[in-house]
């Protein structure tokens, strides 16, 4: 008799059954999808994804200085280490960045929902300084004034000012364990009784499940979960829909010299499960996005004891 245990009752997304046939989908069937919008592929080695991200990121802001506009991007922290990439590209091909205007998907909370100020060394704030924005020389950078970030006194009017630029050029970002999108966390979703309701919200201040505590507290703590901060400050799906663009970059492994990869389950489940309102990054198997998986993490997901 086939073991099947029930699916933890602390988690979002319950369904077994849909559990067990994304859980099937093998690395070779994986880019396969229904929207032809929605663009999978596998890069395997990690210099050339981190490499095709940067380069990505530098193109569209080649192209809105091209065109004699600005470029506006959603830009998130994790992953990271395509910015060093895209600062050096900038900065030796001495691309004058005046023109992009950036919005930074979300940032840490304390338990009354106060934002963390930048000079926080655990802050987005810090992290995009130490990775990007300080990396590209002082002449080429973007304005000051064109980088913004969500916080708990601009958060109501967040949505508002993304949408007041037209909407941005792209909404880059990643999925987390528990599929989240930015910090819109699954458990936000038994708060709306439709999808297109769940569709339209706008950027807020959320708990953090602890799904997403432990995974941040692995990959940027030091698997200190009692330093992570219990809420953020998010971005919502009517800001990563509203974008012209969306291009997602899943690169989840817990470390480069280890074949473990925290997200190749859940790489799965928001490509290619139901689109959900408790699987946030389902959402984007309906519009056009670019969804680029490392090999790693595109790996089958089967049972290894080690």
């Amino acid at each position: 008799m086939a073991f099947m245990p029930a699916v933890a009752d602390f988690l979002d997304f319950r369904d077994a059954e849909e559990c067990a046939r994304v859980r099937a989908i093998t690395k070779e069937e994986i880019t396969k999808h229904s929207n032809p919008d929605f663009q999978i592929r596998v890069i395997e080695d990690l210099s050339e994804f981190y490499g095709a991200f940067a380069t990505d990121i530098v193109t569209r802001i080649v192209q809105a200085r091209d065109e004699h506009r600005q470029c506006v991007l959603i830009l998130p922290v994790g992953p990271v280490p395509q910015y060093a990439v895209a600062a050096r590209i900038i900065n030796r091909l001495g691309i004058d960045c005046s023109h992009v205007v950036t919005f930074n998907m979300d940032e840490y909370a304390d338990e009354n929902g106060k934002t963390a100020p930048a000079e926080w060394e655990g802050s987005f704030a810090t992290a995009m300084q130490a990775n990007f924005f300080g990396r590209i020389d002082e002449k080429l950078r973007p304005k000051a004034e064109n980088t913004h970030f969500p916080n708990s006194d601009n958060i109501n009017d967040y949505s508002a000012m993304i949408a007041d630029t037209g909407g941005a050029d792209c909404c880059y970002g990643g999925i987390g364990w528990c599929a989240h999108i930015a910090f819109w966390e699954s458990s936000l979703g038994s708060e709306f009784d439709s999808m297109d309701d769940y569709k339209a919200a706008t950027a807020r201040i959320v708990k953090l499940t602890p799904m997403t505590i432990m995974q941040n507290a692995l990959h940027s703590f030091g698997g200190d979960w009692s330093w992570v901060p219990p809420m953020a400050a998010t971005i919502a799906p009517a800001d990563i829909l509203g974008a012209k663009h969306r291009s997602f970059w899943l690169d989840g492994m817990c470390g480069p010299a280890t074949t473990m990869s925290w997200q190749r389950f859940i790489a799965r489940l928001a490509a290619h499960g139901p689109v959900s309102k408790f699987i946030p990054g389902s959402i984007l198997q309906e519009v056009r996005t670019d969804y680029t998986i490392l090999g790693g993490v595109a790996d089958n997901v089967q049972i290894e004891m080690s």
